[in-house]
């Protein structure tokens, strides 16, 4: 038999964590779901940021339990009373301040919480024959009793913290959008690196002081609620992107996400968004560049990208970034080492038209250049390993900086190709001298150097 915790399970990651932790408690998972099946369920979704079914129970109290798990903010809120040491008591205000000190330490580790609660539906109401139905729910989803927290461990892939610090000297923006609380999000965005400088609130704390007498700019780090997002207006948004470098957004919901974009949009940035779930298709298809997870995104989110992530790895994503960059240099290069060619292939016949001298680079000559000397080199130039500050570079503008701009063509043709073409003609010169044909003697000879007439026999 294999380990419970060595087992692969397949989908949510949480989910799978529930499912090993609960198997360590009741040995037969499947044996206990047999006897409290489910008659009905409401799924989790990011507005409610909880999931509720309902199950057989059949006890001497009911016939039917509701259980409920989520946000432990939210579930709290929908509670009147919580288990203390098997016994239901009322849930005061002095409890309500226990929970909230057990979840703020949880979060502060960085750890994914969960709050769980559960109500018996008395047999007088809900008899054996009740029929249940999610939507609209009609069971109760208030006075339920809280049952406690259960806190998850999902640590960053270990090569996330580098991938972020290279976005970093990139000049890439890395801003963090999910629906864990803003404590959980701060911690875990601090292990990663997105946020390596105090906030308003750490400010606050230091100097003793209350948030609101802090000014929000002079923290270049800020944690936003989805709900304060969703108070806040155009405007306010774009001020919070402007103001400060290192951003995450806590509890969001996917059209949150959105929102973000298009106000990072705003700003004149180009923006690439991860997603994952059918709700973050909008992000996806108005960000520059949407990136769905290849593994755990849905087929409505790989449709709407630009790009799949094949091993949902952020790190693929800066490695993406850095090849890009790699393949574009490298074009540049081979065009710019294919155009310095053309000056010292066009001047020869201008010299030869206009001063009437024989032809220094004959077409037989041009073909052979171009087909032998150009066109491997301009090749081999596109697998030209990165150069060492590829990555240390701020993104070029897409207006400004193209491919193929004015400062490339001045290179290759008034710089280079000028040098090429003073080269070449020294060395014309010299051999002709060496024959004999000094250049105050070439000129005016074209018509004689090319009769036939003036050829051996």
């Amino acid at each position: 038999d294999i380990p419970v915790f060595k087992k692969d399970v397949n989908g949510n990651a949480s989910e799978a964590a529930l499912l090993k932790f609960t198997e360590t408690i009741f040995a037969g998972i499947g044996a206990f779901r047999q006897k409290h099946i489910k008659l009905t369920e409401i799924p989790f979704n990011s507005t409610e940021k909880y999931q509720v079914s309902v199950h057989e129970f059949n006890s001497s109290d009911g016939y039917f339990i509701v259980e409920m798990k989520g946000a432990p903010e939210r579930i709290l809120d929908r509670c009147s009373t919580i288990i203390i040491q098997g016994l239901s008591v009322e849930l005061t205000p002095t409890l309500k301040l226990e929970f909230e000190e057990a979840y703020l330490e949880m979060g502060g580790m960085g750890e994914r919480v969960l709050g769980f609660a559960d109500l018996l539906l008395p047999m007088s109401k809900y008899p054996i024959s009740y029929e249940f139905s999610a939507d609209p729910p009609n069971f109760p989803l208030e006075n339920l009793r809280f049952l406690g927290l259960i806190s998850l461990i999902d640590p960053p892939r270990a090569a996330v913290p580098d991938a972020v610090a290279k976005c970093r000297s990139a000049g890439v923006r890395v801003i963090m959008v999910t629906g864990d609380h803003p404590i959980t999000a701060k911690a875990i965005a601090r292990s990663v690196g997105i946020i390596t400088t105090p906030t308003a609130e750490d400010i606050a704390k230091q100097r003793g002081v209350t948030v609101l007498d802090i000014d929000s700019r002079q923290a270049t780090a800020i944690v936003v609620h989805g709900g304060e997002l969703r108070e806040m207006k155009a405007e306010e948004l774009d001020a919070v992107i402007y103001y400060h470098n290192e951003i995450v957004f806590a509890r969001t919901s996917p059209q949150q996400k959105l929102i973000i974009v298009e106000a990072c949009q705003r700003r004149g940035e180009i923006v690439a968004v991860t997603g994952d779930g059918v709700n973050d298709s909008p992000a996806l298809k108005r960000a520059d560049i949407g990136v769905a997870m290849g593994i755990s995104g849905s087929d409505v989110s790989k449709q709407a990208a630009d790009m799949i992530l094949l091993d949902d790895n952020f790190a693929s994503i800066v490695v993406g970034i850095e090849e890009g960059r790699i393949i574009f240099d490298n074009l540049k290069k081979s065009i710019a080492y294919t155009l310095t060619s053309n000056l010292p292939e066009i001047v020869p016949f201008l010299f030869f038209v206009i001063f009437d001298i024989p032809l220094a680079l004959g077409t037989i000559a041009i073909l052979c250049i171009d087909i032998g000397t150009d066109m491997l080199p301009a090749i081999s130039l596109a697998y030209e390993k990165a150069e060492s500050d590829i990555m240390a570079r701020m993104p070029r503008d897409p207006f400004e900086d193209r491919l193929v701009n004015k400062k490339l063509i001045l290179m290759a043709y008034l710089q280079i190709g000028v040098i090429q073409t003073v080269a070449c003609f020294f060395t014309f010169f010299a051999i002709m001298a060496e024959h004999g044909f000094p250049p105050s003697r070439l000129k005016g000879i074209r018509e004689d150097w090319d009769s036939k007439k003036c050829r051996r026999p």
